[in-house]
């Protein structure tokens, strides 16, 4: 299984290679590569995997995907701890 999460494109640097991009998570800035999608252009979103843009997505996939990454972490207690959604279903301690 892998885990690809969604980023706006802030800047291209294709005049390198391989081409080099910017991100930005919400804030959180990235450096990526973009070899896999040389199509992306600065305000498309792409699904970022270990550094590297492996496609380019659409707006409203990207969104809905941030949402449900955003509810994940508001489920996360004050010191990071995940709280359990069904308190009817007990969870081993780690």
């Amino acid at each position: 299984m892998c885990l690809g999460v969604p980023a706006k494109l802030v800047e291209v640097h294709a005049e390198i290679d391989p081409p080099m991009g910017r991100v930005d998570f919400g804030g959180i800035l990235k450096d990526v590569c973009l070899a896999y999608t040389p199509e992306a252009r600065v305000g498309d979103y792409v699904l970022i995997h270990v550094g590297f843009a492996i496609s380019r997505i659409e707006p409203e996939e990207a969104e809905e995907t941030l949402r449900f990454l955003s509810e994940i972490g508001a489920m996360a207690g004050d010191e990071g701890e995940a709280r359990n959604p069904n308190p009817e279903i007990r969870t081993p301690n780690p």
